[in-house]
């Protein structure tokens, strides 16, 4: 055999081999290209089941399908603010699908707040009363849990009636306006405020600049409306089981034991107990709408934000 022979035949042979090398390589690749796709495909499929599994009114335990009747249950936890789970839009979204249900005997509305917006309270109290005259039959309970103050007392007195524990934390009835006063910390710095407006009280409240007192009676004078806006809703829902006394609109909170002597609230019971034993429909169905871990996280981070740059407005708390 010639040389040439020889390298050619080597030749032959190295070009086998790489054809081989890249053939395996190239099955190599597609096997774990499959691999990556099946796990995409499954993480995909378990974030579908828990978005559906959040989106879904949730069911109890003992299920719900051969059920004739439920309990519809709609929770308002946390500072009732706008871009929070306690907004007005997403408790009025739930209470109008835990209305509409052909099953639901009964509603309640678990209470655990501290307060928060006046306006965003108001929505939720006016569209359960609109809902109440819509569906007469339809009973309504406010049920709180460890608290319910302000804003959230301004929700609960729209319900038929309200259950609480003898330890809760109920009322509150009053407005409140946060604010700091930086004046004297910048004359120490040595830092001139230079504020500019067009319009005498567009600087109103500035917390760089001194406290004029026209801007706090004007401000008092809001103040007061909004209370006495809060004052009246409570008066229309308790009517005449409020006791007597302007102590209750003070600003003041209680027990729940003592809020039951004080009008304030019906009885004493969980949210289990009513479905039991008031609504009679022991299955409780939650209509409350839950949002997805990144949508929370992106909401919570918003409001924070949000509450940092507006912190100087009327709140129920």
């Amino acid at each position: 055999m010639t040389e040439d022979t020889n390298q050619n035949v080597h030749s032959a042979t190295t070009d086998d081999q790489l054809a081989r090398s890249f053939a395996f390589e190239a099955l190599a690749e597609q096997r774990r290209a499959r691999r990556w796709s099946n796990f995409f495909k499954f993480l995909f499929a378990l974030y579908l089941i828990a978005f559906l599994a959040m989106s879904w009114p949730s069911i109890s335990k003992n299920g719900v399908f051969g059920a004739e009747q439920i309990t519809a249950l709609v929770e308002i936890n946390g500072v009732i603010a706008p871009d929070t789970e306690a907004s007005a839009d997403a408790v009025v979204t739930g209470l109008r699908n835990a209305f509409e249900d052909e099953k639901t005997a009964g509603v309640i509305i678990r209470i655990n707040s501290p307060g928060g917006s006046p306006v965003q309270s108001g929505y939720i109290n006016d569209e359960i009363v609109r809902l109440r005259k819509k569906h007469p039959d339809i009973p309504v309970y406010a049920v709180i849990q460890d608290i319910c103050a302000s804003g959230g007392y301004y929700i609960a007195v729209a319900a038929d009636e309200i259950y609480a524990n003898k330890a809760s934390i109920v009322g509150s009835i009053g407005v409140r306006m946060d604010g700091f006063g930086f004046v004297d910390a910048m004359e120490k710095l040595g830092v001139e405020r230079r504020l500019l407006t067009a319009g005498e009280s567009k600087g109103a409240l500035d917390p760089f600049s001194p406290l004029s007192q026209t801007d706090v009676v004007h401000v008092r004078k809001l103040l007061s409306q909004i209370h006495q806006q809060f004052i009246d809703t409570v008066k229309i829902g308790r009517g005449e089981r409020l006791s007597d006394g302007e102590e209750l609109f003070s600003g003041l909170f209680w027990t729940g034991e003592e809020s039951l002597q004080l009008g304030l609230v019906d009885q004493f019971g969980s949210a289990s107990y009513v479905a039991r034993e008031v609504i009679k429909a022991k299955d409780i169905v939650n209509f409350t709408p839950r949002r997805d871990v990144f949508e929370q996280f992106a909401k919570r981070l918003g409001a924070e934000i949000a509450a940092r740059l507006t912190s100087a407005v009327p709140t129920l708390q």
